[in-house]
């Protein structure tokens, strides 16, 4: 019974169906990338960049640039965040190289490449995020940074990913780079918009999980006008 409850607080059946989705996504939009020779903005950028000019795939580039970043997660997020971060690394690092062998694309356009890569990746992370998870990589210092700060992890990411381009530049036609940075910007709009540091955990208590899950304990949802005024 308390192995089963150790279990269940690592990674219960709803933070697993959410980190499924969120990573299914992120493989997709890699694989949409990918597929039309772009690259996207922190780690994954920095993998996919790596893919096109080393004899190494996505997946194993991604989980290896990710491992140091694994080690500064358990150490300021704790077990159940470091756990379900390496969930979350691992299935995209895997789904990024299984997707290519099922689907191929006769004709890609690159723009929409772009577009349904940066959105795909855009709400999967977010899935992520809101299952006290990230992505590894840059994604788990902007969320550090965010719950610190409030510095919106969008916003950080979108700076890191200027850093990407510039390397990228030195690697991609002009065009490509454009499209690229297109789709990172849908990837990092998509979350600003949709995510905040006080839903990791699966959004407010009461969404699918008890109040007390401890997710994230130190971040309390505000109390409405009426009921302040009725204290």
């Amino acid at each position: 019974m308390l192995l089963a409850n150790f279990v269940m607080k690592l990674l219960s059946t709803f933070d697993f169906q959410g980190l499924v989705t969120g990573v299914l996504l992120c493989s997709i939009g890699i694989l949409f990338l990918k597929g039309a020779g772009l690259v996207t903005g922190q780690t994954a950028g920095l993998a996919l960049l790596l893919s096109y000019v080393v004899p190494l795939g996505f997946g194993p580039l991604f989980f290896i640039l990710g491992i140091p970043f694994l080690v500064l997660a358990l150490r300021h997020r704790g077990h159940v965040f470091a756990f379900r971060t390496v969930f979350a690394v691992l299935g995209i690092s895997a789904g990024a190289q299984i997707l290519p062998l099922l689907v191929n694309f006769d004709h890609l356009n690159t723009a929409t490449a772009a577009i349904l890569g940066g959105a795909c990746s855009g709400v999967g992370l977010v899935a992520i995020f809101r299952h006290n998870a990230s992505a590894g990589g840059m994604t788990i210092l902007s969320i550090l940074i965010e719950h610190r700060t409030g510095l919106k992890a969008g916003w950080f990411q979108l700076g890191v990913d200027g850093v990407v381009f510039t390397a990228s530049a030195f690697v991609l036609a002009f065009d490509q780079l454009v499209y690229s940075a297109i789709g990172a910007m849908v990837t990092n709009l998509i979350i600003v918009w949709n995510f905040d540091v006080a839903q990791s955990g699966t959004g407010r208590p009461g969404y699918g999980r008890p109040a007390n899950d401890g997710a994230f304990d130190s971040v309390q949802p505000p109390q409405s006008t009426s009921s302040q005024s009725s204290s």
